[in-house]
């Protein structure tokens, strides 16, 4: 039997490291992760309504476009936005009645499970105007940081570690790094390719959160691979041998001498 709705919503607000084993959440958040990763294995599985996620996208640009497109295909809720909503009027209508846009705080207040893809110079504005919406959401972000582009802030990020950094922005959210190492054109062309997919590092301090980002990866036709907590996300930021490359799991592995 899937879980229920309200077991995907308590496993998504409940804060990590507040529980044990005998905590009556624990338990019921493992058996409803471990449902989670085997629906999203099951090929050609029709999703049910307890399965599919809400999910809102602040930055609906050439990667938060990508993702939605394969989210929406999957079968998520999303609500996508951006500065101007009113020209995603009609990427909303072609991804599906399960699709509509809106205001990055309309995004931030819909989503049980948001995406955060914005120019990195943006996010301590959006830290700063949606805290409240955002706290204790799972939030996926997948910005880098460009001094050409973002300024003096985005030398002191690379310096610290773009996750590191991200959560400073962010405080109280359940930050995972994720999508930042592939371009938004291996989005679009690689995704659910045959054979081997395409490896998403991912980096988290939330346990929890980093099943949910695993099954976002899987669902978006590639495959997971948790590098650690965020401070070793700076294993795959600007400048890491894997940054820019569409690698397979073990090809990612080797170049960040990972355990397989």
């Amino acid at each position: 039997m899937p879980p229920s709705g309200d077991a995907i919503r308590s496993c998504l607000h409940c804060e990590e490291g507040t529980m044990n084993d005998t905590s009556p959440c624990c338990p019921r958040r493992r058996a409803l992760l471990a449902g989670l990763v085997g629906l999203a294995a099951m090929p050609g599985v029709v999703r049910s309504q307890a399965s599919i996620l809400k999910i809102g996208i602040i930055g609906t640009g050439r990667v938060g476009g990508a993702l939605a497109e394969r989210w929406a295909g999957a079968g998520h809720e999303l609500l996508i936005s951006s500065r101007h909503p009113e020209r995603l009027q009609e990427l909303a209508k072609r991804l599906g009645p399960r699709v509509r846009a809106g205001t990055p705080a309309e995004a931030a207040a819909f989503g049980e499970v948001l995406l955060i893809s914005v120019p990195y110079g943006a996010l301590p504005q959006i830290g700063r105007d949606y805290a409240a919406a955002m706290r204790g959401k799972v939030v996926l972000e997948t910005g880098n940081p460009f001094p050409d582009r973002d300024g003096d802030m985005a030398e002191a990020a690379r310096h610290k570690g773009s996750a590191l950094a991200s959560a400073e922005y962010l405080p109280g959210v359940r930050l995972v790094r994720a999508f930042t190492t592939i371009p938004h054109t291996v989005l679009h062309s690689q995704a659910h390719r045959p054979g081997e997919r395409v490896a998403v590092p991912l980096a988290s301090d939330d346990a929890a959160a980093l099943r949910i980002a695993e099954r976002l990866v899987r669902d978006a036709g590639f495959v997971p691979v948790v590098v650690g907590g965020l401070a070793r996300a700076r294993e795959f930021d600007v400048g890491s041998p894997v940054f820019g490359r569409a690698l397979t799991a073990s090809e990612l592995q080797q170049a960040l001498k990972l355990k397989r």
